[in-house]
């Protein structure tokens, strides 16, 4: 199948971000592809096989109340079904990818998500403004929202969702715990009304028995959720939780339930009509998450039988009856290790991992989701549902997996490069070079998909796509996403909720080298320090001075990874160099340029992919290796032994200062200038992307002064307050 999608070739009238101002993309008589998009639609348009019937009517205009990624996900389809779409913005996203992709764009308010994407009013004034006849809400911000369908509902505008019974049921935990029950879905022991306060948050978990999960009653995606196992921890869960809750969904009820120990995280893609139809189109493992986020998806999952897989399925589907549910939907289940399943949530929205499903089953969702809210009925039926090969999906991040397993980063893109070139490979994003990922929404830089007839083939492109992946700007997740998909473990498919805090007790510290890899990698940092040397060496004042024999055939060098020294003897010989490392004697191939984004060295026949972050004459360098970006040193052996004679510099001494590991806002200050803290006592909170984050003091001693307050923005490394 092959869409015929078109970009108009767009000049923009004027570049506006006062809130309510509108522009038009004018167009020129030859339809071209946008250059900026083209191939994310190649490559978004090669996993869908959803046939247009060119005799259905569709809508006209629809607008995106979203941004990002998901936006322009939604775009996509648009093009093809040939409706106009309207993005809307904040202050912030002016120059983003989504609003050039759209034909028109409305500012809705600042940079602040309350301000922008989260006001109803300037939405609907959008809607007016540009004659839009139906919104797509994509995920998070409005697309659960209840009041946002009712508004659109009285106006007549549709609401490409469920309708708002089904939005208030599930939206719900409490109500939609009750809902699954009666339709004989399995769930979780919990307490099914809303907790008052700390004390009974207390009591309530006692009575069902360590350890529990307490959660926000409206939203998902993680927000407002922690997992206690003590009294004290349910206290200070109830508190964060509750605080969270409030500032992502103006919403603090919270609930408890029983936490099920090691769960596999299991979610059911269902499909259903305004004419009583509803399939499922299979499942997802999502089982892979640091803070109750999802950060690596496949489908479908190793775990289940075919026998599980459809129990679950028609569970989830007649969840969807029992509320009149119409459109795309996810039922989440945890499931244990007998594959015993326990209704979680509903999400009642496109899910972000929708694209390995797309994969695995070729249905474009979003073109069901516009044509079911036309009121047209499925054209499929569950048995016309496949599982067609395999499909994995990595969430790349601007966050630092070294600082509990991902704190965000902000900051441009000044190089930016997605691995499209290699088959098999999909990337949803809403960036491109120059974009800036900020503090003030979700720090996902895109969703790389890979597919393959079988798991082995997506995972083995997964390890291609990841490792050419080029990022500069921002911190990334990159080297965490390596590391899992090559651990044993997730290999073998042992995996469950808890797999990063079981393999990386102590939090995540990077690629491990063997004394192989140590051996592969100083040999390549040797040969690129012989080339800088001889590229140095060739010109001098714009004179040619032909290089010395002995200085360009053969050095003796000391090159040094993270902690790790080792003498190196690397000798040029024809079109290789001759690398010994200690007792390994390894030959290198020369045909590969240092300034290529991604390098790929051939060592001993074996083929390598790193990327240089950074080099120089200096023999200091920067190379990425299976993600993880290690310090490498490369020096003449003399000079090394000069070196070693310098004094070392002292470190400073950290321990009375309260230091933000990560940008965001100043939530709340705790103490005051002056007064007496402990070790180990919580200071402040931090507001990140939406999450709360308390810190706590390193030593003993007084408040001697606190360098910010409540509301401020800060940056990583900030220092908060200093101790006496």
């Amino acid at each position: 199948m092959a869409h015929s999608v078109r970009f108009a070739n767009a000049v923009w009238r004027s570049r506006v971000t006062k809130p309510g101002s509108l522009f038009r993309l004018t167009t020129s008589s030859r339809p071209v592809y946008h250059p900026a998009c083209s191939s994310l639609i190649r490559h978004y348009c090669i996993y869908t096989t959803s046939p247009l019937d060119p005799n259905e009517k569709t809508f006209d205009k629809i607008l995106i109340a979203n941004r990002g990624e998901i936006a322009c996900r939604v775009m996509k389809t648009c093009r093809a079904m040939g409706i106009k779409s309207v993005a809307i913005y904040s202050e912030a996203d002016a120059n983003s990818l989504h609003v050039e992709m759209a034909d028109e764009a409305v500012c809705v308010g600042p940079a602040a998500s309350k301000d922008s994407y989260l006001r109803m009013d300037r939405i609907m004034e959008a809607i007016h403004k540009t004659g839009a006849q139906a919104v797509h809400p994509g995920y998070g911000f409005l697309s659960e929202n209840n009041e946002f369908a009712k508004q659109l509902a009285s106006e007549g505008i549709i609401f490409i969702g469920p309708g708002t019974q089904a939005i208030q049921a599930m939206g719900d935990k409490i109500e939609s715990k009750i809902v699954a029950k009666n339709a004989g879905v399995n769930t979780i022991p919990g307490f099914e009304k809303v907790i008052k306060d700390p004390d009974e948050a207390v009591t309530i978990a006692n009575q069902i028995g360590y350890p529990v999960m307490i959660k926000a009653s409206a939203g998902g995606g993680g927000k407002g959720m922690r997992i206690a196992w003590s009294d004290e921890e349910t206290r200070e869960g109830f508190r964060l939780s509750s605080q969270e809750a409030a500032s992502s969904f103006g919403d603090d009820r919270l609930l408890i339930e029983k936490y099920i120990d090691n769960p596999r995280h299991i979610e059911v893609q269902v499909l259903a009509d305004s004419h009583g139809n509803a399939l499922y189109l299979n499942e997802r493992e999502c089982s892979i998450q640091r803070r109750n986020q999802k950060v690596i998806e496949e489908a479908p999952s190793v775990f289940l039988t075919p026998e599980t897989r459809k129990a679950m399925g028609e569970q989830a589907v007649a969840l969807a009856k029992a509320v009149n549910y119409v459109t795309a939907g996810t039922v989440e289940f945890l499931v244990d290790s007998q594959r015993n399943f326990y209704f979680l949530e509903m999400n009642t929205r496109l899910q972000v991992e929708h694209p390995i499903t797309e994969c695995i089953t070729g249905v474009d969702l979003v073109q069901e989701m516009i044509r079911v809210a036309n009121g047209y009925p499925l054209k499929l039926k569950q048995a016309d549902i496949p599982i067609n090969g395999w499909a994995v999906e990595c969430r790349v991040y601007a966050e630092d997996p070294y600082k509990s397993f991902g704190l965000p980063s902000v900051g441009r893109l000044y190089r930016y490069q997605e691995p499209v070139h290699i088959p098999k490979v999909r990337v949803d994003s809403g960036i491109r070079e120059g974009s800036e990922i900020s503090i003030y929404y979700d720090p996902m830089i895109s969703k790389l998909v890979t597919y393959g007839p079988d798991r082995e083939e997506a995972l083995e492109t997964m390890r291609q796509a990841l490792d050419s992946y080029v990022i500069r700007g921002v911190t990334h997740n990159i080297s965490l996403l390596q590391d899992v998909i090559a651990h044993p473990r997730f290999i073998s498919g042992d995996i469950s909720t808890k797999f990063l805090e079981e393999e990386y007790p102590e939090g995540f510290k990077g690629l491990q080298l063997s004394s192989s890899e140590q051996n592969v990698l100083a040999a390549i940092a040797s040969s690129l320090f012989l080339k800088d040397a001889k590229k140095a060496t060739a010109f001098i004042n714009q004179t040619r001075i032909p290089p010395r024999e002995s200085e360009e055939s053969q050095m003796k060098l000391l090159v040094t990874i993270g902690e790790t020294s080792n003498t190196v003897n690397i000798t040029k010989r024809g079109e290789a160099y001759q690398v010994t490392v200690g007792d390994a004697k390894l030959s290198v191939d020369d045909r590969w340029k240092p300034t290529s984004d991604v390098i790929r060295p051939v060592v001993d026949g074996q083929e390598y992919s790193l990327q240089i972050k950074s080099h120089g004459a200096t023999g200091a360098m920067q190379l990425q290796f299976r993600g993880t970006v290690f310090p490498v040193s490369v020096v003449r052996k003399e000079i090394a032994e000069l070196q070693s004679l310098m004094p070392e510099k002292p470190k400073p001494d950290l321990s009375k200062e309260v230091i933000s590991p990560m940008p965001g806002k100043i939530h709340s200050i705790n103490v005051v200038e002056g007064q007496m803290v402990t070790e180990a006592q919580e200071v402040c909170v931090v507001e990140a992307m939406k999450m709360h984050n308390s810190l706590f003091t390193s030593s003993s001693g007084k408040v001697k002064t606190i360098y910010f307050k409540e509301g401020d923005s800060i940056g990583e490394d900030d220092i908060i307050l200093e101790l006496e």
